[in-house]
């Protein structure tokens, strides 16, 4: 019978490592469509959260909302991170707005500990380290005003998804999907009022449309599944996929090219987290099975 249990316990984190997968890619859209709206920034986080509020309500049951701590964290946690990662996206490059953002295993680690109770390695530790080094050569490279708050901007987004993961962790026991639901709903009632200082053109609309279903509602979905069953550290770390791709899309459809240092930067943020999955893939004598259960 405790086999069986943790056979499906395994079993439930490795589909919800490849929902991640799947999220982080579909996250790294943001960018490339952002770049294609020339609407203000408040207002492209208001019409693609109504439109993901949306795709949320067709995909669930009835929302329950509890009105928890937890879920209300989420929720305005959400708020701040969609709202800040549009305006860094829209104030400097997207290179630099996605890896500043993925400052967030820095903040999570520290709060895991601390709120979960979640066991952090010392590889974890080094990893931060290398992480926040990479931000560091961020603000040396084609400093001006424009740039530096655009920055700031994308570092406090990852602050805000640090909050936002931490406090969809806590709900593993219960429904998390409401808190993103809710936050879209504020969102949308923050932002759409932004739409009178102009509104998108066809494409515009087109690109939101896309923002909303696929690089929205779709992977929050997903995402809001796949917390449930892996630790908040490892939901932020596997998403480093993102951070890789988000750029890529931009200069591949758009030609936008980050400065060298953001570019090195970016570089030790990803090596470092890839290796550190790799490293924590990899079998170790005082990590079980059981472990991993009562950390669930």
């Amino acid at each position: 019978m405790a086999f069986d249990v943790l056979e499906n316990l395994k079993s439930k984190r490795s589909e919800s490592v490849i929902l991640l997968i799947i999220t982080s890619i579909l996250w790294s859209t943001g960018g490339l469509f952002i770049k294609n709206v020339d609407v203000h920034p408040l207002a492209i986080s208001g019409v693609r959260s109504a439109i993901s509020t949306v795709v949320i309500l067709m995909a669930g049951r009835k929302p329950r909302f509890t009105w928890s701590l937890p879920q209300l964290g989420a929720a305005f946690s959400y708020v701040g991170l969609v709202f800040l990662f549009v305006s860094a996206t829209k104030l400097t490059t997207a290179a630099n707005a996605i890896l500043l953002q993925f400052t967030s295993p820095i903040y999570v680690a520290i709060l895991g500990v601390w709120i979960l109770k979640e066991r952090v390695r010392p590889f974890d530790w080094m990893t931060i380290v290398a992480v926040f080094g990479g931000m560091i050569l961020f603000f040396f490279d084609k400093l001006d005003p424009r740039g530096v708050l655009g920055n700031l901007l994308a570092i406090a987004s990852g602050v805000c998804f640090a909050l936002f993961t931490v406090f969809m962790r806590m709900q593993k026991d219960g429904s998390p999907l409401e808190s993103v639901l809710l936050g879209n709903i504020l969102t949308a009632i923050i932002g759409i009022p932004f739409l009178s200082f102009g509104l998108p053109d066809a494409s515009g609309w087109g690109f939101l449309t896309l923002l909303g279903v696929f690089q929205l509602g779709i992977p929050y979905v997903l995402y809001s599944k796949a917390i449930k069953h892996v630790t908040a550290l490892e939901s932020v770390l596997i998403s480093g996929i993102e951070p890789v791709l988000n750029p890529f899309w931009v200069f591949l459809l758009i030609g936008e090219i980050p400065g060298p240092l953001a570019l090195v930067g970016g570089a030790i943020v990803f090596v470092t987290v890839v290796a550190r999955c790799i490293v924590a893939a990899l079998p170790k004598p005082e990590y079980s099975m059981s472990e991993s259960v009562s950390s669930e």
